[in-house]
């Protein structure tokens, strides 16, 4: 544990629970991809699958308990308590084409070939485009209300912190993972737009 990564668990899990917060407030789903709700709670189902078989801190666990059961409380708002305030008219990113690569990939580059470690590779990968979706969704309506866009600031901030975490873990631990660093990368990039409209905007 160094900084970077704990302000990056600190900045992934105020994303979360501005969300959360977002919706049960509102009571509106409004502005929301459930798409990538989804494809989020799917990457904490196969990243944290060593839940019931490894324990590394009560830190760690409660974490990724966390995030399982907040991507999940977001998915059954979107689609089931709020589902009338959904929009799924500008939702419509096919996410059929950032699940079968990122699935056809983890098998290819992993590694190591054992259930857990493609499924967690599979995540890493997926993470990296999930939030394309709402993204493609702020696209299309042109707009994105203020606390969704803080949400996905949030977001951001909490890659571009992974990122830092990696480099300083390189020269503290010489540690270096190639398939983290690069999906980091690819995810933060995707955030850089977003990034500069959200600063110039003042949101």
């Amino acid at each position: 544990m160094n900084l970077f990564r704990l302000s990056g668990d600190l900045s992934h899990l105020l994303a979360v629970l501005l969300l959360l917060s977002k919706i049960w407030r509102s009571r509106s789903c409004a502005g929301i991809s459930g798409k990538s709700q989804l494809l989020f709670a799917i990457v904490f189902t196969t990243r944290y699958l060593d839940l019931f078989t490894s324990f590394i801190s009560l830190y760690n666990t409660c974490m990724k308990i966390v995030y399982i059961v907040c991507s999940y409380a977001t998915v059954w708002m979107v689609y089931s308590k709020f589902k009338a305030t959904y929009d799924g008219n500008h939702d419509t990113f096919r996410i059929e084409f950032l699940v079968v690569p990122t699935t056809i990939l983890a098998f290819l580059v992993n590694h190591s070939f054992t259930p857990f470690e493609v499924l967690w590779t599979f995540s890493i990968f997926l993470e990296s485009v999930a939030i394309l979706p709402q993204l493609f969704m702020v696209s299309k309506t042109g707009e994105a209300e203020s606390i969704t866009s803080h949400y996905l600031f949030s977001l951001g901030m909490y890659r571009t912190l992974y990122l830092f975490n990696w480099i300083w873990r390189y020269y503290t631990e010489n540690h270096f993972d190639l398939i983290a660093i690069v999906a980091g990368i690819v995810q933060t990039i995707l955030y850089c737009d977003f990034f500069y409209l959200y600063i110039t905007k003042g949101q």
